[in-house]
């Protein structure tokens, strides 16, 4: 009789276990937090009350903070930071919230976008056999330490934004041989620390159908191997409302699905902070996007930097009014 209460038991935990893991992803990269917090920035919620910027967003419907590590970071105060030591700190914190994880890795000492993929400074006279090496050891390094510390991320990023590749001009898609091996040591060492690790591999354009194709047949190629295919969507950056590329957005994530047989999830979106009405209604419209993809296999939408208030950042597609409150556009998170 004890052996099955306790086996039930563990079917009910498991059970929970696997909704709890399949439950839609809303929320933020967060990066630039640690920063904002000892510049004495103050986070307040909609009453104007201080309060810790993670409880905010959490009451705004998040359940998910993202967190880019670079190499070897200087203390610069907008391209700075994102050591392992800060994202191992600022990941415990999310998770006590309750909030899971994703890490973002630049492999960079600082931004790493389609426009600039450079290696760390400690990696520039390495061969490519060694920069392989550099690749698995930093992945490790940055992930076994976050478990240590009692944090498993549910997503790993492996590159941000690399429609060009990565660790130029080695990873570039010039090479991509090389490139499919960088993804792989990645993918490699990631699941080393443990299996559950879902690699994300992640474009730019979102709505951008072709780069999308011609980007992942070549992955399937080399034989990359990853779980998540994650998409950036700034209407903002190719001058267009939200309005006109929707759609584009949707069939793209439709036809990768079937496609490549993954499933995606939007790990980046923004719009104008001072356009709060359509910042809305395009975070709308995307969540509404990702979870129509068939078979539930839209996992989530995560903002980017909607913390970043642009008086500190300067950053224009940021989602925080000047007073220290959650602009009205995050309300889209709660439904």
């Amino acid at each position: 009789m004890r052996s099955l209460v306790l086996i039930s038991y563990l079917i009910l935990i498991l059970g929970f276990s696997s909704i709890a893991q399949s439950k839609f992803a809303k929320g933020a990269d967060v990066s630039w937090l640690p920063q904002m917090e000892a510049s004495g920035y103050v986070f307040k919620d909609n009453e104007g009350k201080p309060k810790d910027c993670l409880k905010i967003l959490k009451s705004l419907g998040m359940n998910t903070i993202r967190l880019r590590v670079f190499v070897n970071p200087n203390d610069d105060k907008i391209n700075g930071h994102c050591s392992k030591e800060e994202t191992i700190a600022m990941a415990l914190r999310a998770q006590k919230l309750g909030m899971r994880v994703m890490i973002d890795f630049h492999y960079s000492d600082s931004w790493a976008d389609p426009g600039k993929q450079f290696k760390p400074k400690a990696w520039e006279g390495h061969d490519f056999s060694q920069l392989l090496q550099d690749v698995y050891a930093h992945t490790y390094d940055v992930l076994s330490g976050l478990k240590k510390a009692g944090v498993v991320p549910e997503w790993a990023q492996i590159g941000n934004e690399i429609p060009g590749g990565f660790l130029w001009p080695d990873g570039s898609t010039k090479h991509w041989d090389q490139l499919g091996q960088l993804l792989n040591k990645g993918y490699e060492a990631t699941k080393k620390v443990d299996p559950k690790i879902k690699v994300i591999v992640h474009v730019d354009e979102g709505n951008n159908i072709s780069k999308f194709n011609s980007f992942f047949d070549h992955v399937t190629e080399q034989q990359v191997k990853y779980d998540v295919i994650g998409l950036s969507y700034y209407p903002y950056w190719i001058k267009k409302d939200y309005t006109e590329t929707i759609m584009d957005l949707q069939t793209n994530m439709n036809e990768l699905v079937e496609k490549y047989g993954k499933v995606v999830m939007v790990v980046e979106t923004g719009g104008e902070s001072h356009h709060v009405e359509n910042t809305y209604r395009l975070l709308e419209a995307t969540l509404k996007a990702v979870r129509a993809v068939p078979n539930k296999k839209g996992l989530g939408v995560l903002y980017w930097e909607p913390e970043g208030v642009g008086s500190w950042s300067k950053y224009g597609l940021n989602a925080w009014l000047e007073d220290g409150r959650p602009s009205p556009a995050l309300n889209a998170f709660k439904y």
